[in-house]
C-alpha cells in the first residue's frame, strides 16, 4: 500500500471524512482508541495516508480498502457502506462450510472489537434480550443502563452477553457468547473509571448512568470457516 508522506496529517479526533467512506474509517478507528499512525501500521501504511482517506474524496484499490478494512476488524461492505442496506445473513450458503470452535483468548480479543452487543436476562414476563453499548473492563463486560431497565433489575442473576458478525461477500461470520452472573457497579471509583473509558455514550440517550457487569463464567465462541 502506497503512502502518500505529502499529505499533511490534520488532528486525529475527528470524523470529518468529506465521503462515507471517510467518515466511516475514522467513525470506527476512534470508537477502537486507534490513531491514525496505529491504524496505518496495521495495515501497511501510515498516518498520512489515512488521514487522506479520511478527508478527502480518495478512491483507494480494492487491496487497500481489504487491508484498511481487515485492521478495523469490518468487511469492505461494511467500510464502504454498501451493507448498510442489506439484510445481513442472506448470502447463498456454501458446501465447504465447518463451525469451528473459538478458544478463550480469541473470544476476548474479539470481544474488545465491537462495542455494540446484545445482554439476555430474565424477566418476570420472560427472557428479554437488549442492545447495549459496551466496554471490557478487565475480566468483565460493563454497560450503562438506567436504574429501572429490564437489565438494572436483572442484578444478582445469571444473564448472557451475545456479539457476532456477519460477512455476507464471503459467507463467513462469528459469535461470541458469555455467561455469568450480572451485577451492579456500586464502587464510585469503579463508576468513574468506566465513565472515563467509555468512547460514547450509550446510542439509546435519556439518562444511562447506572452501570452494570457480567464476568464471564463460561466464555465461548464459533466461527463459520470454509474449505
Amino acid at each position: 500500500m502506497q503512502s502518500t508522506s505529502h499529505t499533511p496529517t490534520p488532528a486525529s479526533g475527528g470524523t470529518t471524512g468529506r465521503t462515507d467512506l471517510g467518515r466511516r474509517l475514522a467513525a470506527r478507528r476512534n470508537a477502537l482508541g486507534l490513531s491514525r499512525a496505529e491504524l496505518g501500521r496495521r495495515c501497511g501504511a501510515d498516518g498520512h495516508y489515512i488521514a487522506y482517506l479520511e478527508e478527502h474524496a480518495a478512491a483507494p484499490s480494492i487491496g487497500t480498502l481489504v487491508k484498511v478494512a481487515d485492521a478495523l476488524g469490518l468487511t469492505v461492505d461494511d467500510l464502504t457502506g454498501a451493507s448498510a442496506d442489506r439484510a445481513p445473513g442472506r448470502s447463498a450458503a456454501r458446501r465447504d462450510t465447518a463451525l469451528v470452535p473459538l478458544d478463550e483468548a480469541e473470544c476476548r480479543r474479539l470481544l474488545g472489537t465491537h462495542g455494540v452487543g446484545r445482554i439476555a436476562v430474565f424477566t418476570t414476563e420472560g427472557p428479554a434480550v437488549l442492545p447495549v453499548n459496551y466496554l471490557v473492563a478487565g475480566p468483565a463486560i460493563a454497560f450503562r443502563t438506567s436504574a429501572d431497565t429490564a437489565a438494572a433489575r436483572a442484578r444478582g442473576t445469571e444473564a448472557a452477553f451475545e456479539i457476532d458478525h456477519i460477512d455476507d461477500v464471503t459467507a463467513e461470520g462469528w459469535s461470541v457468547l458469555a455467561v455469568g452472573e450480572l451485577e451492579a457497579v456500586t464502587d464510585a471509583g469503579e463508576r468513574r473509571h468506566l465513565a472515563v473509558t467509555a468512547r460514547s455514550g450509550p446510542w439509546a440517550g435519556g439518562t444511562r448512568s447506572h452501570w452494570m457487569k457480567l464476568t464471564p463464567k463460561r466464555l465461548t465462541g464459533r466461527r463459520v470457516v470454509h474449505g
